[in-house]
């Protein structure tokens, strides 16, 4: 049976149904690459439902069976950057051991993550839309937060006689203005946008390795 997902445990509720069985969950894939290289042609905006069943090879119902409208489509393509995003910062900041660790995996994943949205035009769209919906505002910042409970880890595991607290908001507020800091590289000229982002790293690592 498929079912669609709550908000129980403080998870945020998805706009749409999750598809259980296999066929379905296939299904479901050519409907979010449909829309995916749609966005990347045209934007969110104009995107259109019977544009994106067509291009699927679904029809409009099975569309709107998984997806009610568009906003249940941007979600599920955020919510799959987010997963994968958190997978990546996770797997980078297991090992690290040292402040010269913690300074390589920090740079190298905001290297990653401004080379992906200069890359990717359906994040970017994205992110512009996070503005404007509530919803997706909080699942952003519930990805901030997640993604700052990995770097806690690591900063408590190198500064263990800090205040937890104090290294909770810091990592937080890092990622936090990370976001703000990627937004507005990627909307000026690429030359100015490599030096805001050189900017924020240093800014951040400033802070991430004062003892």
């Amino acid at each position: 049976m498929e079912g669609r997902p709550g908000s129980q445990d403080g998870q945020i509720a998805s706009p749409r149904r999750a598809p259980s069985q296999q066929r379905s969950r296939e299904r479901v894939e050519r409907m979010l690459a449909a829309a995916s290289a749609l966005i990347a042609e045209q934007g969110s905006d104009a995107m259109r439902m019977g544009e994106v069943a067509e291009r699927a090879g679904v029809s409009i119902g099975s569309l709107y069976q998984f997806f009610p409208d568009k906003r249940a489509i941007v979600w599920a393509l955020a919510e799959r950057h987010t997963a994968e995003s958190q997978a990546c910062i996770s797997a980078a900041l297991a090992d690290v051991s040292d402040a010269e660790g913690l300074r390589r995996a920090f740079s190298e994943l905001v290297e990653i993550y401004y080379r992906l949205f200069l890359a990717e035009p359906v994040m970017r769209d994205i992110w512009s839309g996070t503005q404007a919906d509530k919803a997706l505002r909080e699942l952003e910042l519930a990805d901030s937060r997640a993604n700052a409970e990995f770097l806690t880890v690591v900063l408590k595991r190198l500064r263990p006689a800090a205040d937890p607290a104090a290294l909770e908001t810091t990592a937080f507020l890092v990622w936090q203005m990370g976001e703000t800091a990627m937004r507005l590289a990627i909307s000026v000229g690429r030359e100015e946008g490599d030096r805001l982002v050189a900017a924020y790293k240093r800014m951040a690592l400033r802070e991430l390795l004062t003892e």
